[in-house]
């Protein structure tokens, strides 16, 4: 029995190696994974008298203690760390500040990975902002920029700055914009097509220096794939007419009637990502998406039970569930 086992070991160890081998020999495999998540309402227990976070204080309606916010921290932490392990570069949105992501990286499992953190303030009126985490072995940044939507006829306007991050992935530039456009509150249909011009405005910029230009753009644009806003201003989708085209990676998914969040009733994909040419394989001579790998994130433990697998929020009708966010998160892959 002994002799059989390790037979049978042996096989395993020269089945794995075999594969290996063929994979160096291809020049194909995973090289790196990125990621999206909208963590739904990350805040501090601590005043912040610019902001409007009063519900989410001790003394506040949601009676938001450090307990509270610890197991927040703890939970957004495992979800992270089933997306792929950790992804290499992920884009996060509905923190409040450094602080938050500060607790989130060091004083959970997240420690390990070394992430490194790439945030601004942003003028929302709630208070809530978007911000890059990355691991610095796998992706070395050498330019940030944030992009701040306005509207000219309507000065008072304030919402979520986007963020660009230029930096190098495998020797190789790669810009990455993390989004969170204004919400379907209010019907701001028009505030999100103001978002999507001005986006499409500034990699329009970039392709004019090098076509072939790998952009990934991921986040909340609480509209769906086939909103106008995505497959017409910012010219995204799955065929490709022409060098300006963006591919959106997760519209098969979408067409399939998967979603990352319950709207009105109804399961949305608003958390996307999207990728220009230069990142499919016919373009690329370093690194490509892997063809069909955008996946959304449920495990059973991140969903309610008994409600048709919608996502278990920290809050649901005010009543404390102490769950993760409203919304799944997102990943796509990279390989050689």
């Amino acid at each position: 029995m002994k002799y059989k086992f390790l037979i049978n070991l042996l096989s395993l160890l020269l089945s794995i190696t075999a594969v290996l081998e063929s994979r160096a020999q291809s020049g194909k495999g995973i090289v790196g994974t990125i990621g999206y998540y909208n963590v739904e309402n990350l805040f501090d227990t601590e005043d912040d008298i610019k902001i409007n976070d009063e519900e989410f204080l001790p003394g506040g309606d949601f009676k938001w203690d450090q307990k509270r916010y610890e197991s927040k921290i703890v939970n957004i932490s495992n979800v992270i760390d089933i997306m792929a392990g950790g992804p290499d570069i992920l884009g996060l949105s509905e923190i409040e500040n450094r602080k938050v992501l500060e607790d989130l990286i060091q004083k959970t499992k997240l420690a390990r990975h070394k992430y490194q953190i790439v945030h601004f303030d942003s003028p929302d009126r709630r208070g809530v902002d978007v911000a890059l985490l990355y691991k610095p072995s796998k992706f070395q940044p050498f330019n940030v920029e944030r992009i701040a939507l306005t509207d000219p006829e309507e000065p008072r306007f304030r919402t979520r700055d986007m963020l660009w991050v230029s930096g190098l992935f495998m020797q190789d530039t790669i810009h990455v914009v993390v989004n969170h456009w204004p919400s379907r509150w209010g019907g701001k249909t028009d505030k999100r097509k103001l978002a999507a011009e001005l986006l499409r405005d500034k990699i329009d910029k970039v392709f004019e220096k090098n076509k072939d230009a790998k952009i990934v753009v991921m986040g909340d644009f609480n509209d769906d794939p086939n909103n106008k806003s995505i497959r017409k201003i910012l010219k995204a989708g799955i065929k490709l007419n022409d060098d300006e085209c963006l591919y959106n990676t997760s519209l098969p998914t979408f067409r399939k009637g998967y979603g990352t969040l319950i709207y009105n009733g109804v399961w949305n994909l608003f958390d996307q990502i999207i990728i220009s040419q230069g990142l499919l394989d016919s373009r690329s001579e370093n690194y490509h998406y892997k063809k069909d790998s955008f996946t959304v994130v449920a495990d059973d433990w991140m969903l309610e039970k008994n409600a048709g697998g919608k996502p278990l929020r920290t809050f649901n009708a005010g009543a404390y569930k102490g769950g993760y966010s409203d919304h799944l998160p997102v990943l796509i892959y990279l390989e050689q």
